[in-house]
C-alpha cells in the first residue's frame, strides 16, 4: 500500500464535492492531470470515466477504487477523496462511499496495481475503523484514520515492505514530510459569486490568481456547465455550488497550478 502511503505523504488527500459520483471521478482526475511529473494533455478523466463504464470499483465498506490505464512507463500514482455525507456510488454492499482512491497506472505498473488493491480489500476485512472513518468529520480525522489502515496491512504484507510500515509506525500522530510533487502543486481555495448582469466577484488569497479570473471572460459559464476550466498556469476546479435569491450563485472551488507543467489558455 506503498502508494496510498506516498498519497498522504504528499499532501493528495482532499475533501470531495457534495455531489454525485461523476462529479467526484471528474474531479480527482483532474488533480492527478495537474502533477507535474505526468505529460501535459492527458486526459485522465477521458481514461477514468472510461473504466468505469466497463468494471465495477467498489471495493464495500464505504470505498472505491476508481483508476485509468496509460499506456506509457512512470511510478503508480494515488490520490485520495473523502466525501463527508457519502456518495451513491452503487456499490455491491448497498453503502454510501466515502473514500475513494484513484489510481493512475501505467503500463509497467499494473501487476503492483493489482497487489496493492488486493492488500487493501484485505485490510478493509481486518480493521476495526471503518465505522469511525465513515463518520469523520475533519480531514485530519480522515488521514489519522488512513495512516491506521495501512499500519493494519503490515501482516498482510511482504518482507520487502516491512521496513517500509516500520517507518510508517513511527509517523502515524506526527507531521509528514511532503515531497518534490506537493511543494510543485500549488492548490487555493477560491469563492466565485456571480450573477445576471455583475462581474464576478473572486475571493482569494492568491493576487496573481485573482487578477487573472478578473481579466478573463466566459469561465463562469464553463465553471458553471463543466466544474471546470483552465486559465493560463491555473486551472479552476468546482466543489460545490449554492443559488441565492436574485440569480446570485456562490461557486466554491479549488484552483491548482503546477511548476513545470505548461498550461493551455482558458478553455
Amino acid at each position: 500500500m506503498d502508494s496510498l502511503l506516498d498519497a498522504l505523504q504528499e499532501g493528495r488527500l482532499i475533501e470531495l464535492p457534495e455531489n454525485t459520483k461523476e462529479d467526484a471521478l471528474r474531479f480527482l482526475a483532474h488533480i492527478l492531470e495537474a502533477i507535474p511529473s505526468l505529460p501535459a494533455g492527458l486526459d485522465v478523466v477521458g481514461a477514468v470515466m472510461e473504466r468505469e463504464r466497463s468494471a465495477e470499483t467498489a471495493l464495500g465498506g464505504g470505498w472505491a477504487c476508481p483508476h485509468a490505464r496509460v499506456p506509457f512507463e512512470e511510478d503508480l500514482i494515488c490520490v485520495v477523496g473523502w466525501s463527508p455525507p457519502g456518495i451513491d456510488y452503487g456499490a455491491p454492499d448497498g453503502k454510501p462511499v466515502h473514500i475513494l482512491t484513484m489510481y493512475l497506472v501505467p503500463q509497467n505498473q499494473r501487476n503492483h496495481f493489482l497487489r496493492e488493491v488486493s492488500l487493501l480489500a484485505k485490510a478493509l476485512r481486518l480493521y476495526p475503523g471503518l465505522d469511525r472513518l465513515a463518520a469523520a468529520r475533519e480531514l485530519n480525522e480522515v488521514r489519522d484514520h488512513l495512516l491506521e489502515l495501512i499500519v493494519t496491512a503490515r501482516e498482510k504484507v511482504g518482507p520487502e515492505s516491512r521496513a517500509r510500515m516500520i517507518q510508517l509506525q513511527a509517523r502515524v500522530g506526527g507531521a509528514l514530510e511532503p515531497l518534490e510533487d506537493l511543494s510543485r502543486l500549488k492548490i487555493e481555495p477560491v469563492t466565485v459569486i456571480a450573477g445576471p448582469g455583475m462581474k464576478p466577484v473572486v475571493l482569494t488569497q492568491n493576487a496573481e490568481l485573482a487578477s487573472a479570473l478578473e481579466a478573463a471572460g466566459g469561465w463562469v459559464e464553463k465553471i458553471e456547465s463543466d466544474g471546470v476550466v483552465q486559465n493560463g498556469g491555473w486551472r479552476l476546479l468546482r466543489r460545490g455550488t449554492t443559488v441565492y435569491a436574485n440569480e446570485r450563485t456562490v461557486y466554491d472551488c479549488l484552483a491548482i497550478a503546477s511548476a513545470g507543467k505548461k498550461a493551455n489558455s482558458a478553455r
